[in-house]
């Protein structure tokens, strides 16, 4: 799901905060969502315009519930940035499924290239990920995540 606001499509938006990075994004489905979180910490963090999806890399992550789903993708995402100075502009959530555990699973495909400072704007450095304000509403045809990022 996008919402169109003056005939553009909008995948994610930033909402306000005093001093972090608040996103809400949009999905048809809870992939869609997590796929649009994912692609608003990085423009958080550049252009994504600019990020080529030269390199596929497999990511697996688990959680508790939905939220916790949540919080280990984007953290996930982030370790990546950081450890192996990989940006990403191009996510693709093959499934989430919760297993006999009651564990929820990930697994999704993200595409991107390593860093270069001479080609990525460096917008806002991301320390971390929170729980705080995390929220996942669910209606028949759509998916609403909101959460903060620490900056």
């Amino acid at each position: 799901m996008v919402i169109r606001v003056a005939g553009r499509e909008i995948r994610f938006e930033f909402l306000e905060h005093m001093a972090d990075v608040y996103i809400a994004a949009y999905g048809e489905d809870l992939n869609e969502a997590f796929e649009n979180a994912a692609l608003a910490m990085f423009e958080t963090m550049t252009n994504t315009i600019d990020v080529e999806p030269k390199i596929e890399e497999n990511i697996e992550v688990e959680g508790e519930d939905e939220q916790a789903l949540l919080y280990n993708w984007l953290e996930e995402l982030l370790v990546r940035f950081e450890v192996e100075n990989m940006l990403y502009s191009k996510f693709e959530v093959l499934s989430i499924e919760r297993g006999p555990d009651g564990r929820f699973r990930l697994k999704a495909k993200a595409y991107g290239e390593s860093f270069n400072p001479d080609k990525h704007k460096q917008k806002v450095g991301i320390k971390a990920v929170t729980y705080h304000r995390m929220e996942i509403k669910k209606e028949q045809n759509s998916v609403v995540i909101k959460f903060i990022l620490d900056i």
